[in-house]
């Protein structure tokens, strides 16, 4: 799907091109985020509610367009052309409804508009659509952010030291076992974080997304959480209705097989942008907000990376300023690169082989051995 591998690499100081694989600096960076702010041109922080709703008004005509040539063409096809639209329709549907999903990401980072309730009303019925509990999301998310690269607070694809690691580890390290590992997370890993808070921070006790008593949540934001179930039973309701009208088969053709690929396709991509040999993690001893923000890494999914609205390839500015709107991401990173210096990261490998380097490499965690003492962490494998 033209993922990956045809953007040059960044070049640090010297002009020389830059391995990917380098361990970025951990060190105090020689900036502030107001430095970074100042590099960036001021009309990148602008929102703008009609140029962002232009990019809804897209995306929804384009699913319209697959829909409407999928229930009225494809029944008309010879069966060896039928089974193969089919899938052809199944990953457009599903890459421009990840689009939409990253859309609704943004209203719950107040990016979408400088309306707050505007921002909440797109993404709540945007999320629900996609059956992702809106509100519960955008708190726990904000809480990533605020905490990125925290090995106690951060909330999301958070590394173990190796001596947390599950007995099944090691049979699970070979080729076979990562097939099945991958194949697994990329299906059910995105309903078993909002279930079961896998793969996310460790908490006392029980923590789900549905759960507005949850410790996920403070007293404030329970109500909203009430209101994400509200949102994800109505659209489970009404898909429960047009499955009794339309047959459980179309639903899971039309609606059922796209939601699975961006459910694999935005698990597979904070995976990414959070996984990389080179990208360090700290404890309470080290971290702070600025290198937290920055150990990230922006990646290449070729074309479609404007169909995910750039999430994908300016996942670095996104971390240091998250209300800034998808549409000046790039002009943004394009302006911090040079003030960032080493301490950017992007990775240009063909993202099908980044995914199969970053789970043979990034297994667990170890305190940086050339540096005792110090609460830095870089990933390893060997078990």
């Amino acid at each position: 799907m033209g993922a990956g591998g045809n953007m040059s690499v960044v070049t640090g100081k010297t002009g020389e091109k830059k391995n990917p694989l380098e361990k970025v600096p951990t060190s105090k960076p020689p900036f502030t985020v107001g430095d970074i702010k100042k590099a960036i041109p001021p009309h990148c922080f602008q929102r703008s509610l009609v140029r962002s709703f232009s990019y809804v008004v897209y995306d929804l005509l384009l699913v319209s367009v697959f829909y409407y040539i999928a229930t009225t063409y494809f029944h008309l096809l010879p069966s060896p052309y039928c089974y193969l639209a089919w899938p052809i329709y199944w990953i457009c549907q599903g890459c421009v409804c990840t689009g939409i999903w990253v859309i609704a990401h943004e209203c719950g980072h107040h990016a979408f508009s400088d309306y707050q309730w505007v921002d909440d009303a797109v993404g709540l019925i945007l999320h629900s659509a996609l059956m992702v509990p809106y509100f519960s999301w955008k708190y726990s998310h904000r809480r990533h952010h605020s905490n990125t690269g925290s090995l106690e607070r951060d909330e999301v694809f958070v590394p173990k030291p190796k001596s947390q690691l599950g007995w099944y580890s090691k049979y699970l390290n070979n080729p076979p076992g990562r097939v099945i590992s991958l194949t697994i997370t990329l299906t059910l890993g995105w309903p078993l974080y909002l279930a079961f808070n896998v793969s996310g921070r460790h908490y006392d006790r029980f923590a789900c997304h549905y759960d507005p008593y949850g410790p996920i949540y403070n007293d404030r934001e329970r109500l909203q959480i009430f209101l994400s179930d509200a949102g994800v039973l109505g659209a489970g309701y009404l898909l429960y209705r047009i499955a009794l009208v339309k047959g459980l088969a179309w639903l899971v053709c039309m609606y059922g097989v796209p939601l699975l690929i961006v459910n694999g396709f935005l698990v597979l991509i904070t995976y990414l942008q959070h996984t990389h040999p080179s990208l360090p993690h700290y404890d309470s001893s080290e971290w702070d907000w600025l290198r937290g923000a920055l150990a990230t890494v922006d990646r290449d999914y070729g074309i479609l990376n404007k169909v995910f609205h750039n999430i994908t390839d300016t996942h670095v500015v996104h971390h240091l300023f998250s209300t800034m709107p998808h549409y000046n991401a790039m002009e943004a990173t394009k302006a911090v690169k040079p003030l960032l210096g080493d301490y950017y990261q992007f990775d240009g490998t063909p993202v099908f082989k980044a995914m199969w380097r970053e789970a043979k490499e990034c297994i667990y965690v170890e305190k940086d051995e050339a540096s005792q003492g110090k609460g830095v962490f870089w990933y390893k494998n060997k078990l």
